[in-house]
């Protein structure tokens, strides 16, 4: 169970989130529409924005000038980076992030930043500028149909002509954002709506919209069903998802699984949803996941998913996933369920509420002979990989690095990872106790993500410490915004783990490519010149010797820091489920050649 601290923690958040609902707004004077973009904003209680001028959304800035002491605006070094930031921000605040940017490129550079958020049930609201209501079509300078463009990657968009229309539209999309399952919104506004002086608005908060029901209504019948399974149950596994998060269902979680003792496992995104220390909790799910969980899915008779998808990262070959087993599926949205694996019974309700329920109907039980299986093959794993992993021999391995980090902040800094080995790694060996503390781009597998994501995650938690752990590749490619860390005294910490290679593909073409290692290995610059160009402390560590203390002085720094790990060049990571295998195929070690 989560400390006295962290439920406080917990309750602040939740203070946090009840004082930022938000308000009406009357406004009875002139006011050009990119004012009354900013009185909306104000009205939804946003504090924080990440964005970067330019021409088509220039009016909206020039009335910014004059709400400094309102709306923090954050200028990041590229949108790609202003969307990541916004994501950071919202995933470890439970509040939406919002993002400025022009048209055009501006527009399109936040593409791959909306696609992330949609697949990973983020929100965010990201405001664009458009070129003239009379330009639309003539491919006037700097004018993408971003509308059109930006329809597979977000929840819902709309483009704006005309500055009345801009109180609706901003209510709207703060409403459609945040509630149901989270995701990204779009407004786009076009240049004369936001220089056009309308007399007057009112802004009234969405409070529903007849063709969407975010919430359904809890069936107990679907309960009733779900109960009578598990009651029956001689092995019940939870699987728990990114939707226990969400919903805030981490205690009713705990609840559950403490009254009817079915062990929990957790996937990618739903990290830190389940102590990990808890004596029911059993590890983490997926392809690089760990042993347990992952061989004992096709043992359980009643299979729980709480919140996830059946991600094929979670599945492996569906042909091959859990066939013996009764399937419950919780979700709040029903297009997810039967999408990927049928199921036997299933609740669509928001997680909380499901839980909730479920506990008071449930009877006291324990599966302790059910739980010894899931710690034996845990002790396999430890005997087999992870002591080799985090042991003192040989190169430093990234194991190692994320072990020591673990220890030391006590499993309690918000870890915001970037996509590869890294991040699996990271995944398996930083043992979050907290919810909201495990933040990765996940679905979509956004190198890149993880620097501005973590600045937004420091912004929206200040009292926390903020660790971005980064692979050599991957912080290449939003590097920049080391230059909003500086500009803004972001004191976040910064983990790179260089191997020089593009770690996760490098891995691949070692076990299924004969080695062949085509355009994988990288010639890095000197990262530590190049923190210090950004005036931010830097140190490298190459030697085990030096480990401990280079991630103390790291920590304790009250400014940003920049640490530089140097780990074995064909580090691997296991255990691995191969593509087209059942996850009951789990390797343990590299497969020995025939």
């Amino acid at each position: 169970m989560p400390d006295k601290s962290n439920l406080q923690q917990m309750d602040a958040l939740l203070t946090k989130l009840k004082e930022n609902q938000p308000g009406t707004a009357v406004v009875r004077k002139k006011i050009t529409g990119a004012e009354v973009l900013l009185q909306c904003l104000v009205a939804e209680k946003v504090q924080t924005i990440f964005g970067y001028p330019g021409g088509a959304i220039m009016p909206v800035y020039d009335a910014l000038y004059h709400y400094a002491d309102k709306l923090n605006h954050i200028l990041v070094r590229h949108e790609q980076g202003a969307i990541h930031a916004a994501q950071g921000f919202a995933r470890a605040s439970g509040l939406p992030g919002v993002v400025f940017a022009t048209s055009g490129p501006g527009a399109t550079n936040l593409v791959t930043g909306l696609a992330d958020a949609l697949i990973d049930s983020t929100p965010v609201v990201c405001i664009t500028g458009q070129v003239f209501a009379h330009l639309l079509g003539t491919d006037a300078f700097q004018e993408t149909d971003v509308v059109n463009t930006t329809i597979p990657v977000t929840k819902w968009n709309i483009q704006v002509a005309e500055a009345k229309d801009i109180p609706a539209a901003v209510a709207k999309a703060f409403f459609i954002a945040t509630t149901g399952r989270p995701g990204p919104v779009l407004i786009d506004i076009t240049k004369n709506a936001q220089n056009e002086i309308i007399e007057a608005f009112d802004y009234v908060p969405c409070q529903g919209i007849s063709t969407y029901r975010p919430k359904p209504a809890l069936q107990f019948s679907q309960v009733d069903e779900a109960l009578a399974l598990i009651k029956n149950a001689k092995k019940p596994y939870i699987l728990a998802g990114q939707g226990v998060l969400l919903s805030n269902a981490s205690e009713a979680l705990v609840a559950f699984s403490e009254k009817t003792g079915i062990p929990v496992a957790c996937t990618l995104l739903g990290l830190g949803c389940f102590p990990t220390d808890h004596p029911n909790y059993v590890g983490y799910l997926g392809m690089h996941g760990n042993y347990a969980p992952n061989v004992l899915t096709n043992e359980c008779d009643v299979l729980i998913g709480i919140g996830m998808r059946f991600d094929d990262r979670v599945t492996g070959n569906v042909q091959k996933y859990a066939r013996q087993a009764k399937i419950i599926h919780i979700d709040i949205d029903k297009a997810e369920i039967n999408k990927i694996i049928k199921v036997t019974t299933f609740i669509h309700a928001d997680a909380r509420e499901a839980l909730v329920a479920l506990t008071e109907k449930s009877l006291p039980a324990k599966h302790t002979e059910w739980l010894s299986k899931f710690a034996a093959l845990s002790t396999l794993e430890y005997d087999k990989v992870i002591k080799k992993d985090i042991g003192p021999d040989g190169e430093l391995r990234m194991a190692e690095v994320i072990h020591k980090l673990s220890e030391m902040t006590e499993g309690k800094a918000i870890v915001v990872t970037d996509v590869g080995q890294h991040q699996m790694i990271t995944s398996r060996y930083y043992k979050m106790k907290d919810p909201r503390t495990h933040i990765t781009s996940g679905g979509a597998g956004t190198m890149g993500f993880s620097l501005p994501a973590a600045l937004g995650a420091k912004l929206a938690i200040p009292g926390r410490q903020v660790v971005a752990v980064i692979g050599d590749g991957g912080f290449q490619m939003t590097v920049q915004e080391l230059g909003t860390i500086m500009q803004y005294g972001i004191p976040v910490k910064i983990l790179v783990l260089n191997n020089n290679f593009l770690g996760m593909v490098r891995q691949w073409q070692q076990l299924f490519h004969g080695k062949r290692y085509s355009f994988t290995e990288m010639q890095n610059p000197d990262f530590v010149k190049l923190a210090g160009a950004y005036s931010i402390r830097a140190a490298k560590v190459s030697e085990r010797k030096n480990l401990d203390l280079a991630l103390k002085e790291m920590l304790d720094s009250k400014e940003s820091y920049f640490l530089e790990v140097v780990v074995g060049k064909e580090d691997n990571v296991f255990p691995m489920v191969p593509g087209g295998a059942g996850i009951s195929d789990i390797l343990l070690e590299e497969p020995k050649a025939s």
